[in-house]
């Protein structure tokens, strides 16, 4: 007697390893995503503007952070390769001083922007962009367009380590997750965020030349990862939103987004080797996130960052409205910067209901800033794992 069914290897890319296989942080991520009620937190943070402060209060400079804040290992691997706040040029624009200006510098940028910098400090602090490479179609052909190609082979030259560690990554049941730049975030990068709701209007015909060439560059490169592994997850940073609501309206997003966005999605869904895996659509956006939320639905998102409290969101009430929408972020990093009685109320009446609903990770909702003492921060972690698990 045999068995007509071929054999299918457990290998995280032909099919998910058995959970007992998986590594403890692959586990606990695949239950945030998986929605599961009470699960224990994922610890993890946004990220922080806070480590040169927080050496003068004490932090040893080699501190390992994971270990001093408890988080948990990598549970996903991120593939990379096609840019986050700017596009993945190749060859990247020339770094190089253009101008001075008293305690000021201006410096073209790897993007190609002119930036306002303090004299040899590039940290700490908002830059100011003075200028953007695309003006028209002439200064997007000449000098943007072709640092775009999707078939340099520069691209490529380190594909198979790159996807070999990929596979190990994903035999232990990890996550693989395609990270890069959303469209608006990548047309803002482009054309600046002023003059692009111009373009929008004015030159159309444009918006749609450049959106082609993001579509057509974060596909092939997908699509080459693709061979080597199936993702779990596309992570869109977007960037879309201020403190009021989106920056460009529905009907836009829909017009000169969502057409490419669709088509890669069902490109990547169509080419995936373990086709019974659900890909996750993950949009990270600052600012007042709550009027976009039902719009990137119409695209299948599932997962969202990181929920700007200061902007009007509130995870609580979002997890309520959106009972199966993945979230991560939402923590006030204002609060943290005011006492441990201010910290405990906020945590605990976040952190309790959202733990019962599943499906979030506590983090802040940006990166740490330096007003927030290395005490509250360790205050506010501490009181994480103890409400979270």
């Amino acid at each position: 007697m045999t068995n007509d069914k071929a054999f299918v290897p457990r290998d995280g890319v032909h099919a998910l390893p058995p959970r007992d296989q998986m590594c403890p942080s692959a586990r606990k991520l695949r239950d945030t995503y998986a929605i599961t009620p009470g699960a224990p937190f994922f610890r993890r943070e946004f990220g922080y503007y806070s480590l040169d402060a927080w050496k003068q209060q004490g932090l040893p400079a080699n501190a390992d952070l994971a270990e001093l804040f408890q988080f948990d290992p990598p549970g996903n691997h991120h593939l990379g390769q096609l840019g986050w706040c700017e596009a993945a040029f190749v060859p990247a624009f020339e770094v190089k001083i253009i101008e001075t200006r008293g305690e000021h510098e201006v410096e073209q940028d790897h993007a190609g922007r002119h930036v306002l910098y303090f004299k040899g400090r590039r940290s700490g602090f908002m830059p100011e962009y003075l200028d953007h490479p695309v003006k028209d179609q002439r200064t997007w052909e000449e000098n943007v367009k072709w640092r775009l190609n999707p078939n340099s082979p520069e691209r490529y030259a380190d594909l198979p380590a790159r996807m070999e560690i990929a596979q190990n990554a994903a035999a232990e049941g990890m996550m693989i997750s395609q990270n890069l730049i959303g469209g608006y975030m990548y047309l803002r990068s482009l054309i600046g965020p002023g003059d692009l709701l111009y373009m929008f209007c004015e030159r159309p015909e444009l918006i749609h030349d450049c959106m082609t060439t993001w579509f057509e560059l974060a596909d092939t490169v997908i699509a080459q990862h693709q061979r080597y592994v199936t993702l779990d997850e596309i992570f869109f940073a977007e960037d879309i939103c201020y403190n009021y609501g989106p920056l460009i309206s529905p009907d836009m997003m829909r017009e000169f987004l969502f057409p490419y966005y669709q088509q890669l999605i069902d490109n990547v869904r169509t080419r995936q080797i373990d086709k019974s895996r659900h890909l996750y659509i993950h949009i990270d956006t600052d600012g007042n996130a709550n009027p976009v939320i039902p719009i990137y639905q119409e695209i299948g998102m599932d997962v969202m960052s990181p929920f700007e409290v200061a902007a009007g969101c509130d995870v609580v009430e979002i997890g309520r409205k959106y009972p199966n929408l993945v979230m991560f972020g939402g923590i006030d990093k204002r609060v943290l910067a005011t006492s441990k009685e201010e910290i405990d109320r906020h945590l605990e009446r976040i952190l309790p209901p959202m733990r019962q609903r599943g499906g979030y990770i506590p983090t802040c909702d940006h990166g740490v800033p330096e007003e927030v003492p290395l005490d509250n921060y360790l205050h506010y972690r501490k009181r994480c794992i103890e409400l979270g698990g």
